[in-house]
C-alpha cells in the first residue's frame, strides 16, 4: 500500500503541516488499533486513512483522521492533503466530497494548483477568562471564547503579533481547560505583509502539543476575525516554526479553507 507525506498550506517542501496520506483499495476501514499503531509510526501531527465509497451515495470518499494519539473529529491540513493526493494521483478531478465525522466535506482543486475546503463554520461563545489560562499562556488574553463541538477549542485573544509569537505555553497546564486544546490570535501589526492575523495552535490533549498549520482552527478564527474587520475574505498566518498561509472565506455556515500542498515524501507501507 502506498503511503505519503505531504506538507500543506504550503507551497514548497518542509513547512506547513506535515500530514501521513494513506488511501485504501478495500470498502472499509482497518480495526481501529491499527489505524492509530500507523498514526503513531507515521508520527506527524495527522495522518489521514481514506476509502472509496459507492457512487450512489452523498460523498465520494470516507475519510478519518489520528494524531500519534487519538482520533480527532476535525482536521483541515490532512484533508487538503488527501486532496491533492487524490488530484496528483490521478484519482480524482474537479470537487472531491468526503464522509466524515464532522459531516460532509468537499475539496475543490483550482486552476493555480490551489485548492479549496468547505469546512463548518465554528459557533463562538464569549466566556471568561478561565483561571490559570493566562498562566499557562504566559500572556494575558484580552478575551477568550468557546468553539463548537467540532473542535472543541478556546480561542484566546491576545494584544498583539508579537505576544502570540513570544509565547512559551506550559502544555500540561494548557491541556486543563478545554477538550482539544488552545487557539491564541492577535491582529496583523502590519496587514500590508499579506496576512490579516497571526495564531498559533496548541493541542496536547490529543498529542500535539504546537500544531504547525491548523485548517480547522481556521473554522474559528475566520468569523472571529470577518466580524471585526468587517470582510469575509481574510488570510491568517500561523506562525509556527514551520508556518503556513490559510486564505479564509466565510458563507455563514460555512467556511472556505484554501492553501495549497507538497508532497515530500512516497513508499510503500509493508504490513
Amino acid at each position: 500500500m502506498r503511503m505519503r507525506i505531504v506538507d500543506a498550506f504550503t507551497d514548497r517542501p518542509f513547512a506547513g503541516n506535515p500530514a501521513g496520506v494513506l488511501l485504501f483499495d478495500t470498502g472499509a476501514f482497518p480495526d481501529d488499533t491499527r489505524l492509530q499503531q500507523i498514526a503513531a509510526e507515521v508520527n506527524h501531527p495527522e495522518t489521514a486513512f481514506a476509502h472509496r465509497l459507492p457512487d450512489s451515495g452523498e460523498a465520494d470518499w470516507a475519510l478519518r483522521w489520528f494524531t500519534p494519539v487519538a482520533e480527532v473529529d476535525m482536521c483541515g491540513h490532512a484533508t487538503l492533503a488527501t486532496a491533492h493526493v487524490l488530484h496528483t494521483t490521478g484519482a480524482a478531478t474537479g470537487t472531491v466530497r468526503f464522509a466524515a465525522r464532522c459531516g460532509i466535506l468537499t475539496a475543490t482543486a483550482r486552476e493555480d494548483g490551489s485548492i479549496t475546503l468547505d469546512f463548518p463554520t465554528s459557533r463562538l461563545t464569549p466566556v471568561a477568562v478561565p483561571d490559570g489560562v493566562a498562566a499557562a499562556l504566559g500572556a494575558e488574553p484580552t478575551g477568550v471564547y468557546d468553539t463548537s463541538e467540532h473542535i472543541g477549542d478556546l480561542l484566546v485573544e491576545l494584544p498583539d503579533e508579537k505576544s502570540v509569537r513570544a509565547l512559551a505555553p506550559d502544555f500540561r497546564a494548557l491541556g486543563r481547560h478545554s477538550r482539544r486544546g488552545i487557539i491564541a490570535t492577535a491582529r496583523a501589526e502590519d496587514p500590508t505583509r499579506g496576512y490579516d492575523y497571526v495564531s498559533r495552535c496548541f493541542f496536547p490533549n490529543v498529542g500535539v502539543d504546537e500544531d504547525h498549520v491548523t485548517g480547522s482552527a481556521h473554522t474559528a478564527l475566520a468569523p472571529f476575525w470577518s466580524a471585526r474587520l468587517g470582510r469575509d475574505e481574510l488570510t491568517g498566518l500561523q506562525a509556527s516554526r514551520r508556518g503556513g498561509l490559510v486564505r479564509t472565506t466565510l458563507r455563514g455556515e460555512r467556511t472556505l479553507l484554501t492553501g495549497n500542498a507538497v508532497t515530500t515524501v512516497e513508499g510503500d507501507l509493508l504490513v
